[in-house]
Order: C-alpha cells, then structure tokens, then sequence
C-alpha cells in the first residue's frame, strides 16, 4: 500500500490530504492557479514532496491513489465555455428545456427576464419518433430524417449532441438507434441518450441533464485526460479516482463519460468529512459550514445520513438551469475569506459576493489586491496573526489590509478601522447563518439541537459566533477541519448510482415486478463491484425508492429496509416509512393514505480506503504561545491566550477569550467558552 492523495481545488486554495502507508495523515496548501487549475495541483504536491524531503518524481512514484474534486465542470457553465450543443428530441416538442417547469421566485417581477434554455432553439431538432407510455412505438423512428438532421449538425459546427425522447425511459430503442446513426455519420462527436444518464420521468429534468452532459463531455474529457497525464509525467502511476456530486468518487477516465456528476464536486465532500470526524457525536443533525476564500458551503448530516436533491440549480432557482441528478444537497452563497467588503451608494456594507479569489487575493497577500476583504478584517482584529499564516510560510501586510480598511469602509462609514473590521466580521457572519437557516430552519430543523461542524481554512474565524447566533451548543473543528472537503476525499468510497423506473401501488404492490426490477439493480451494482471495485474491502449497496401520496406531482425519496420483498409486511414497513420521512420533510402526513412508487435506486459503495479518519502526524512544538491583544466581536482590546492546535494535549481545557493556531487556519473562541481536544483529535467548543 502506498501514499494516498486527495486534492481539493478551491476559489482561492487548493487543499491537499496525503495519508501515509501507517495512516498518518498531513495537510498542505498551494495558491489556485485559476487559468490552469491543474498546475495548482501538481504546486501542492512538490510542496508536500518538499515537507518529506523528497524530489517530486519519487514522491508521486510511492503513489497509489490520488483523489481529485474539481469545480472545472461548474466554472465552465458559469464562464459559457462549454461545448456547442445540440438537442434532439421528439417532434412536436421542441420547447422541454424552454417551458421548464414553470415557476418563478417573484411571480410579480416582471423585470427579470426568463432564463434562456440551455441549448439554443436554433440548436433544437425535432425528430420525427414517438413511444407511449406503456412503451408501445406509436411512430417509427423515421432514420432518414435523422440522418439529414445529423449533416445540418455538421454544417453548423456542433461539437455535442444531446437525446431525449419521450418515454425513452420504458423503451429506449429509438434512442439507441439515433446514437448508431451518430457514430455512423458524425463519428467522434460525443453524444448523451436520456435514459442512460438519467432514466427519470421528469421531461425537462431529463432533458436538462442530458444536455449539461453532453456540453460538458469535451472540454471534462480534456481537463481529465491532461490532469492525468500530467500527473504521470510528475512521477505518478497510480489510480486517479474524481469526486462526484453524490459524496463518492469515480475513476476519471469513466466520469469524463459522465461529466453532469462532476457539478457539484467540490463541497460533496465536506459531510462525508464530518460525518466520519462527528460518528461519536451525541447531536442527531450536524451541520457542516466549509468556508473557503470564495464561498461558503453549507450542509448537513441527519441520522447517520447526508441528505441528497434532485432539486439542484446551477443558480437561483427557476432563474438558472436544473441538473435533474442526485446531488448532496449543499447550499453555497458568496462569502468566504476573499469576499470583498464594500460600502454602495446609500452607505449600505456590503461583504461579497464578490470575492478576490487566489488573483489578486486579499490586500495583505500582497499580491496585488487593493479592496479590503473578510481576511483582511481578520488580521486587523487580531484573529489571524499576521506573522504566523501558512504556520509561518508567507508573511502578510497587516498595514496594508488597514489602509484598505479605512479608505473603503471606515471613512465611508464614520467609523474606526476597528469597528469597520469590527462589522466586515459580523455582516459575514450573519450571510452565513442565513444560509444555514434556508437549510435548517425551513426544512424543520432545529439548530439548536445541531452541532455545527466548521470546515475550510476561514472557518475558525466566525464558528463560535454562527453557533451563537444559531443556538447550537457545540462546534466541532476537525483535526484536518482546514481542508474538510479532501479529508473527506480521503476517506470517500467508490461509488455508482443505479436507477430504474417501475410504477407500482401499496394497496396492489406488484411483488414480483419490483424484485425483478430491484434484481436487475442488484446485477448492474455486481457488475460495477466486479469491475472498477475489484478488491474492494468491502462493498455495500444502499437501496431507496421515490414514492408519493396517490396523485401528489413530486416524489421522496425513501430507503428500503430490504434489497427484496417478501411480501405484505415489507410493503407496510416501506409506508409506514413513507409516512415518516414525509412528516420529517413537510410536517404533516396521512397515515390512512395509500402510496405509490415511481422509481427505484441502488447505490454501490465500494470501500477502497480505510474509511475511518487518519491522525495528523504529532507535533512537539511547545502548546502554549505568547498572548496578544485580540479585538473579539462586541469588546474592546483583550490579552488573549494563543495556542497551537496541533500541540493540544487531549482534553487540555481552554477557556476564552482564545485564539487556537495550526499552520492553515485560525480558530477565534470568544470570550465565555471553552473547548478542549477530543481523543480524535477535534477540537471542541461548547458555546
């Protein structure tokens, strides 16, 4: 067994996680390089081949598997630097990714236009074909014209073809004959079919994440092809496995077929950290905030679960595009070390969402910034000592970021530098809350009953005064909480979502229809353990349906106790289920009502690592470092204790007003808590 690594590329850092042959665990940081994301990759690994006092090339040449979360999908939507598409669909029905499903935020603004669709009308063909919904071709596939279609495809330049034909989620032979007549005429233009990529009833959701597919496939197919070979001209020749949306990993060669998994890669992997670092806490919900410089992610853990959407935008909702897949629901706004505070016109701050990024960076990076931002309100209040960031490895320009300071906040608002950085801090805190409230507070969660797990290098900044304002009694920051989102790479397993559709009623439940449709799900999971999961430790399948109340318009998704049924008491156990997850979600539910299910879902895990969180190395630096004067939210200047992190004696009591110090983040315990550090080495603050 080799070195394990896991890479997270961020707005502003990139993380990385190497896990040594014993377990031992190390965490390093690179800048993002966001023209070439690759090479801040390949900068965080000679930076930790430097810590180990090896060349690069031997370094990697000890690796066995490194993991890759990336926001190049999603960057390359935002940045409409994706693929020229065209969408094929079923005649008479050229306006799926148009119509949508309706819906608007304000019903009554009339001043925001619709969203344009996806791919173009002008990029629209329709094909003449249709299937019923019983399955039955009610038109022939008419291939002639498929065929013309294709070489107006050709003359317009199109670089990708999405297929989504009605009903070709219970027959898909016209579109599997349109993708032969692709190859045929069009070969190596990448194409998706509907019912591959997403075999749900959905039309626009369908439609929708076929064509976000199929636009991403060239530009994915290059960034995964170049990261690996760039790694293996670096010295690499192991496994390079890309994180999914679904809180799993995939080997990059295969999820470059499927690239609409890469969309949300990046901040999946925050509540898979802080499930395995948060499995002894008593709270029944965690929620995990990963800030980062550029945005905040926010999540949540319920019942040993990570809650996933279907219901995933790729911005506002009903203002921007759906991706119609399974998705680890996360909720990001633009707040995070780099956001750039600003005061407008009216004399309003503002903080984000506009962020620095890794170029410039913040003011007193040094490297060219010029706009004060929540880091820089950081340094001036005394919670990131100027001297120490990056454990002493780049020196910050606190003069700087106080200038900064005063021109764009201070003066404008009448205050001291101070009480500007004062309220930079607390206007940023309060974005983030709100943000935890849209995934808490309206979905019935209670925050105070929650532990709040606080991730990414500026999360130490504000944790204690989000869990104040909250309510939460406790926070947790993890050993590796600095690069949350590659520890929990790290520990992630190899994963494949299964998925067939099959209607059937509770109070006639077809028996034998769902265990044959729950058999095949269960051979197309076998056939994945067998192939890409090959000597897996071990290997788990995770098995839900989508049901509804009879004639309700959207399903739930609920896990099956049983990969089979033997009969009537596993059909009432799944209602009464249903009953119970619908009474978590909308609080209410009709326990008389029959129900009925739509879908059917099988998820592969397969264990390719330990699964359990590693231990960073022991640090024999002293524990207790010289006091400073700190200025926390809502006093004056306070003599505060400062300690190193990585140094803490297990179950130490620190008491506030504190700053806890590692070599990547600094964690602010205000004045009236305490923590200490728990045999997993997390720190714990109870608020």
């Amino acid at each position: 067994m080799g070195l394990r690594f896991a890479v997270d590329t961020g707005g502003t850092f990139t993380d990385l996680m190497v896990a040594t042959e014993d377990g031992v665990l190390s965490m390093h940081k690179a800048s993002t390089t966001p023209s070439d994301p690759v090479a801040g990759v390949i900068d965080s690994l000679r930076i930790a081949a430097e810590a180990a006092g090896e060349e690069l090339g031997s370094y990697l040449g000890r690796g066995e598997i490194l993991v890759h979360g990336t926001t190049h999908a999603i960057n390359a939507i935002v940045t409409g630097s994706t693929a020229r598409t065209a969408f094929l669909t079923t005649k008479g029905h050229p306006d799926t990714l148009v119509f949508r499903e309706g819906g608007r935020i304000e019903p009554f603004n009339f001043t925001v236009p619709y969203t344009e669709p996806y791919v173009p009308r002008a990029l629209t063909y329709e094909v003449p074909e249709r299937i019923t919904v019983s399955g039955a071709v009610k038109t022939p596939l008419d291939e002639a014209a498929v065929v013309e279609i294709l070489a107006s495809l050709k003359a317009a330049k199109v670089e990708a073809i999405g297929v989504s034909f009605l009903w070709s989620v219970v027959n898909p032979a016209h579109e599997l004959a349109v993708g032969a007549l692709i190859e045929k005429h069009l070969p190596g233009v990448p194409y998706t079919l509907s019912h591959e990529i997403n075999p749900s009833i959905r039309e626009y959701r369908r439609a929708s994440s076929t064509c976000i597919d199929a636009s991403l496939k060239p530009v994915m197919g290059a960034y995964m092809r170049g990261l690996e070979q760039r790694l293996r001209d670096a010295g690499f020749q192991g496994r390079v496995l890309v994180v999914t949306s679904q809180g799993g990993v995939m080997d990059a060669a295969r999820v470059a077929e499927a690239p609409v998994h890469l969309i949300n890669s990046g901040p999946s992997m925050a509540p898979v950290a802080a499930k395995a670092y948060g499995a002894d806490d008593a709270a029944e919900t965690l929620i995990v905030g990963d800030t980062g410089g550029t945005t905040f992610d926010v999540s949540l853990v319920r019942r040993g679960r990570i809650p996933r959407s279907r219901e995933t935008w790729l911005g506002q909702p009903f203002r921007s595009h759906m991706t119609g897949m399974p998705s680890v629901d996360v909720k990001s706004i633009g707040a995070g070390g780099g956001s750039i505070a600003w005061v407008d016109a009216g004399g309003l701050l503002h903080v984000g969402p506009k962020s620095a990024g890794a170029v410039p960076g913040p003011v007193c990076y040094g490297r060219g910034g010029t706009r004060p931002t929540l880091t820089d309100a950081s340094v001036a209040l005394g919670f990131i000592d100027a001297e120490f960031f990056l454990g002493g490895k780049m020196a910050l320009n606190k003069a700087g970021a106080l200038d900064a300071i005063r021109t764009d906040v201070a003066e404008p608002l009448g205050k001291t530098v101070e009480q500007a950085a004062e309220v930079i801090v607390a206007l940023a805190t309060e974005h983030m809350v709100q943000a935890i409230m849209d995934i808490t507070v309206n979905q019935g969660i209670d925050p105070t009953q929650a532990t709040f797990v606080a991730g990414g290098g500026a999360a130490g900044i504000n944790c204690v005064a989000i869990a104040r304002r909250l309510g939460c009694r406790r926070v947790l920051v993890t050993e590796a909480g600095a690069a949350l989102s590659a520890s929990g790479a790290l520990i992630s397993d190899l994963t494949a979502h299964q998925q067939a559709m099959f209607h059937s009623r509770s109070d006639g439940f077809d028996v034998e229809g769902v265990n044959k449709v729950l058999a095949g799900l269960q051979a197309a999971c076998d056939a994945f353990a067998a192939g890409p999961g090959a000597g897996a430790k071990a290997v788990e399948i995770d098995w839900s349906t989508e049901a509804r109340y009879q004639d309700q318009a959207w399903e739930i998704e609920v896990p099956l106790r049983v990969p089979r049924f033997a009969g009537g008491d596993d059909v009432r156990e799944l209602v009464s289920d249903f009953h119970q997850m619908h009474q978590d979600i909308f609080a209410v539910s009709d326990d008389k009502a029959e129900i009925e299910t739509v879908s059917w879902n099988a998820e592969v895990r397969c264990r390719i690592g330990s699964g359990v969180p590693g231990r960073l190395a022991a640090d024999s630096r002293p524990a207790k470092l010289p006091s400073r004067p700190v200025r926390f939210l809502g006093t004056d200047w306070i003599d505060a204790d400062v300690w190193r992190l990585e140094s803490i004696a297990e179950g130490q009591p620190l008491l506030g007003p504190a700053i806890v110090e590692s070599d990547f983040t600094s964690i602010v315990i205000d004045p009236g808590a305490k923590a200490w550090r728990d045999a997993s080495g997390n720190l714990v603050i109870e608020v």
